[in-house]
């Protein structure tokens, strides 16, 4: 009896093992099953779809949440694919149409005083400039103005050795001191050095002038140092922008002949220069050059997020720690005002919606970029032709300048200046000062992005078809293109903005309204051209804006070592000797 109970229970082991087996095979063929069909159905998608020449990758800015959660995958990544288009703006999309009734003036009145009949026969100014290269320029250029509204005697100026850059180049090695000293003869005596007095060199005496300061300002500030006995010479520290924007006419055209004219690079660097522009030349007809910050120290600053996660956190977190001065900023906010550097694959994303096609040459002047080539790779689909005075040029050729900062980006000045298209993704001075010399020497075409209104199709790209992302881009870029009247006079930095210093022809007198908005808006009314006015001269920012704003990044005095000496991450903090930012992030 007992053991056919355990033969029945065996038996009903062995059923329901068999039972299990069974259901076990099935559930896993129709997961094989499933599997199957869903690859195939992916490899039919797949084929179906349109190619693309250049699918638009996504590093920098995390995607928004919107996109993720109410669009399936391939919606985002078929929706939003660059076109190969022509060129949207034809004639215009190289140089501004306007541009022949326009011309750079710089005569004083006859009623100027010149240098014979105003200098003090004992009065010498000497400066010492701050930053980089571009931020020098603004401090020299503005040096040469203060020694005539002080009618003294300037000294070459010397340049800042010391600070971030580190460059040991002195004035005469980057630019041409005699064409600069005879150049500017008539408006300010200038000597190479202090002369002597009883066999022994002028001490001069040190002293700091506020930012902006205006000519009542240095008259009453300085003058009477000057007028101090025993005091023949002062030498002004920490000079740049240490003259107010707005100056009458006179003084601007003055400010325009040192920058414009006086200022000359010296022989090797504009030979040098020039054979970089002729090698673009020898690759295509036209070429765009960009010049792009993205170092670390500058996004650090900038308090911005770029979608690197908490690497990125940490490591720009770390550097943003030097600057005692700074209050936290909110990422989010900086963006959507405007206050963040574009990225590399938006800078060419821009460059692709205003028409310019993949095969143009396009040349970038550039630092360290962050992130290195992961950065740099959706730019590069964007635009192959990608150059740099690295990849123009022989190690040679660059060795008598790659050892100095300043040197090389004089190089860099150059062929920017010289290109057909010049753009940027930041406001710094090296931007500020080529826009303003492009509107100078013809209204060479110049792109500045509209930051505050790309941000919104940035974040939304992948919810609108590359059509309509191009045709708001190019709405937004109105009045941003480095046409003639774009920017009101007295608007922006005079640097950027040297309307005094812009005469027009008869012609565009005779010939009524010849602004670009109605230029580019013809036959969509005069309300359209008021509005569109409207929205360009809210995006500038005047002496008189206290937010801080682009220019800021440059506000900073920076006393850590530069990369390659101290680290990327030396923690050395900046002296907090004055309540102002002072200038760094210039180049």
């Amino acid at each position: 009896m007992k053991k056919k109970k355990r033969d029945s229970g065996r038996s009903i082991t062995a059923g329901i093992y068999r039972i299990f087996l069974i259901t076990r095979w099935r559930h896993h063929s129709f997961h094989l099953l499933y599997a199957f069909s869903c690859c195939l159905l992916l490899f039919f998608v797949a084929f179906s779809l349109p190619s693309s020449p250049h699918p638009v990758t996504c590093y920098h800015y995390p995607m928004p949440k919107k996109a993720v959660t109410e669009n399936s995958t391939s919606d985002i990544t078929t929706t939003f694919r660059i076109a190969e288009s022509e060129e949207t703006i034809g004639r215009d999309l190289w140089s501004s149409g306007l541009s022949k009734f326009y011309y750079g003036c710089t005569n004083g009145s006859d009623d100027f005083p010149t240098a014979d009949m105003k200098t003090h026969h004992n009065r010498y100014l000497l400066i010492a400039t701050s930053g980089g290269l571009n931020q020098q320029r603004t401090g020299i250029t503005d040096a040469v103005v203060a020694a005539y509204i002080l009618n003294a005697t300037l000294v070459v100026p010397k340049l800042d050795q010391k600070s971030f850059w580190t460059d040991t180049s002195d004035f005469s090695e980057i630019f041409d001191v005699d064409w600069f000293i005879s150049f500017l003869s008539k408006d300010v005596k200038i000597i190479k050095q202090l002369p002597m007095k009883e066999g022994k060199v002028l001490t001069p005496y040190h002293m700091r002038v506020p930012r902006k300061c205006t000519p009542k300002c240095y008259q009453n500030r300085v003058l009477p140092v000057f007028n101090k006995k025993h005091v023949n010479a002062i030498q002004l520290g920490k000079f740049d922008y240490r003259l107010s924007n707005r100056l009458d006419m006179d003084l601007q055209k003055l400010r325009c002949r040192v920058n414009y004219h006086a200022l000359k690079f010296t022989d090797s660097i504009l030979e040098m220069g020039k054979k970089l522009v002729e090698r673009m030349r020898m690759k295509s007809n036209h070429f765009i050059a960009l010049h792009l910050r993205f170092e670390a120290d500058m996004l650090a600053f900038s308090g911005c997020y770029y979608g690197g996660g908490e690497k990125e956190s940490i490591e720009l977190g770390s550097i943003r720690k030097r600057w005692l001065s700074l209050h936290q900023k909110n990422p989010a906010k900086e963006r959507r005002h405007g206050r963040c550097p574009l990225t590399p694959e938006e800078v060419g994303l821009m460059l692709r919606a205003l028409g310019f096609r993949s095969e143009i040459h396009l040349y970038v002047a550039s630092g360290e970029v962050y992130g290195d080539e992961e950065t740099l790779t959706p730019l590069k689909a964007l635009f192959p032709n990608f150059h740099s005075k690295e990849t123009l040029a022989s190690k040679k050729e660059l060795a008598p300048f790659s050892s100095f900062s300043s040197r090389m980006a004089a190089l860099d000045f150059i062929v920017c200046d010289e290109s057909d298209v010049f753009v940027s993704n930041n406001n710094g001075n090296m931007a500020r000062i080529l826009a303003g010399r492009r509107r100078y020497f013809g209204h060479k075409r110049t792109i500045r992005p509209n930051a505050k209104k790309l941000y919104k199709l940035f974040m939304n790209r992948h919810n609108m078809t590359w059509e309509e992302f191009a045709s708001k881009v190019r709405t937004h870029q109105i009045g941003f293109l480095g046409e003639p009247n774009e920017v009101k006079p007295g608007r922006g930095e005079f640097h950027e903005n040297p309307s005094s210093c812009i005469c027009e022809h008869s012609e565009a007198k005779a010939g009524g309204d010849l602004t670009p908005h109605s230029h580019m808006h013809e036959g969509k009314g005069e309300d359209h051209r008021r509005n569109v006015a409207s929205d360009v001269t809210d995006e500038l920012v005047t002496e008189d804006d206290h937010e801080q704003d682009w220019s800021d990044m440059d506000n900073v005095e920076n006393r850590i070592v530069a990369q390659g000496k101290g680290g990327l991450f030396n923690s050395t903090l900046i002296k907090k000797d004055q309540p102002e930012l002072e200038e760094l992030f210039s180049d």
